[in-house]
């Protein structure tokens, strides 16, 4: 076992550890100032707005993006034998744009459900 395959996950772990902790501590840090101010730290769990659930958001994203890529793999397909594209250049190609072009649409459908919600 050389010393990259330790490295890497060890600093994997350390980016994703340091995102989460930069994330609570910012969140608190700034609540801890509102109530210093005398403001009510009560606006960030809103009751009057309906919000969607996020497992909702996630999921529909998700489906989208699997969606995409299925159909970018069946397009880059059609374009290598129909039109004798390489096949370096379609795959890759067509299935990031019609992956962003899920995840864009899903978007899209997810700020609805969240209008109607």
């Amino acid at each position: 076992m050389g010393a990259g395959e330790v490295i890497v996950p060890i600093v994997m772990f350390g980016v994703i550890f340091g995102i989460f902790y930069l994330f609570i501590s910012a969140r608190n840090r700034e609540r801890l100032a509102l109530i210093d101010k005398g403001a009510d730290a009560s606006i960030f769990y809103s009751k009057d707005r309906r919000v969607t659930p996020m497992w909702k958001v996630v999921i529909i994203n998700l489906a989208f993006l699997l969606m995409g890529i299925g159909l970018g793999v069946l397009i880059a397909e059609g374009f290598v034998q129909g039109f004798g594209m390489d096949e370096d250049v379609a795959f890759p190609g067509v299935i990031f744009f019609m992956a962003g072009l899920g995840l864009f649409s899903g978007f899209y459908v997810t700020k609805r459900l969240s209008k109607d919600a």
